[in-house]
């Protein structure tokens, strides 16, 4: 696969403009991000494994965390990247997606997509949830050496 984001092919819904398309094409790219919100009155990121449904962001986060309370039913922030495996050759890029999050239970293919799930978290058994977030705001950003050109989804 190309390392310039420009180049995917990825087929997303085609009801989302170019910038919509493009984040969630490069959210398939990685596993996992980190989802951002406020847990009385204090900022947080979470850790969460990722899938991509037509518009919409799947997220699998331990329970045992307690996150997932603070995210449902709330406005929160989900990014991801690439910049901790792009060579310095490559185009680093940055997704963030800010959208209501509401609990979900997946369908049995969205299952199969996510794969298995870890064994522990922080020691304990992992109890995964699942929280759906479909993004009002997306925004990709780039960092690449050289050329300052803009980053253009190729059809």
């Amino acid at each position: 696969m190309s390392s310039d984001p420009s180049a995917s092919t990825d087929s997303v819904d085609a009801g989302l403009d170019p910038d919509e398309q493009l984040a969630l094409e490069l959210l398939r790219r990685t596993d996992y991000g980190r989802v951002a919100t406020s847990m009385r009155a204090l900022p947080f990121l979470a850790v969460a494994r990722h899938i991509v449904v037509g518009g919409t962001i799947l997220l699998r986060l331990h329970r045992g965390f307690g996150y997932h309370q603070a995210c449902v039913g709330s406005v929160v922030a989900y990014g991801a990247d690439n910049a901790d495996v792009a060579s310095v050759r490559d185009v680093r890029w940055t997704v963030q997606c800010i959208g209501l999050c509401e609990a979900v239970e997946p369908t049995d293919a969205e299952l199969e997509i996510f794969g298995p799930a870890p064994g522990f978290a922080d020691g304990e058994q992992f109890d995964p949830v699942y929280l759906r977030i479909e993004p009002q705001v997306t925004k990709v950003h780039t960092l690449r050496a050289g050329e300052g050109r803009r980053l253009q989804r190729v059809h």
